[in-house]
């Protein structure tokens, strides 16, 4: 339960050695991949969660799987160690297995509060991210990662698990959740959220 997904992306981490130079192209993209994380998948999850019954948001498909709340912990957790902690060296506090095992029923606004506060203080974080720390390498989660490989780890994560907790949303709800175009909606004029489609 606990490896499912995020512990295979995690394992692979600091696998290749990247020298490539980071210089202002490279801060670029790292200002692209915070603003993935923070405009991007944030808001797709509040949404979920907002939208989920309360009980709804610890259901669980099967035993080997996760539920929701335990993706946002999950989520949470991952951003605090490796750009916190890894990166910005706050302590590191994480309880990994108790994202996991975590059975609700924690309520929806403190689940919120709390990815929102972990996802604003990792981007305040990278704002002020320089060139040299891209390229130093940190020792997190046992692997050793370039800053860059960190950022990297932590938005390829945040995006796997945002689209898990998008497809649980819409398996209790049964609906469509218009973050992006359906097949033959082209041609109709379907009414849009604001947010980016993806």
């Amino acid at each position: 339960m606990g490896n499912e997904g995020g512990g295979r992306a995690e394992a692979n981490v600091g696998s290749k050695a990247h020298p490539t130079p980071v210089g202002g192209s490279y801060l670029h993209f790292i200002a692209q991949e915070q603003h993935s994380i923070q405009e991007v998948y944030l808001p797709r999850v509040i949404k979920c969660l907002q939208q989920l019954p309360e009980d709804d948001i610890w259901w669980r498909p099967n035993p080997a799987s996760n539920s929701a709340g335990n993706l946002v912990l999950h989520l949470a957790g991952n951003i605090r160690q490796w750009i916190g902690s890894g990166l910005g060296g706050k302590p590191d506090i994480r309880k990994r297995d108790r994202e996991f095992q975590e059975a609700g029923p924690m309520p929806r606004r403190a689940l919120m509060a709390l990815l929102q506060k972990e996802v604003e203080s990792a981007c305040g974080l990278l704002a002020r991210l320089s060139a040299e720390d891209l390229k130093k390498v940190y020792l997190i989660q046992g692997f050793r990662v370039t800053g860059l490989e960190a950022i990297l780890h932590v938005a390829e994560h945040f995006a796997y698990h945002s689209g898990q907790i998008i497809y649980l949303t819409k398996l209790r709800l049964a609906m469509d959740l218009k973050f992006t175009r359906l097949p033959g909606e082209h041609g109709r004029k379907a009414k849009r959220p604001s947010l980016p489609a993806i």
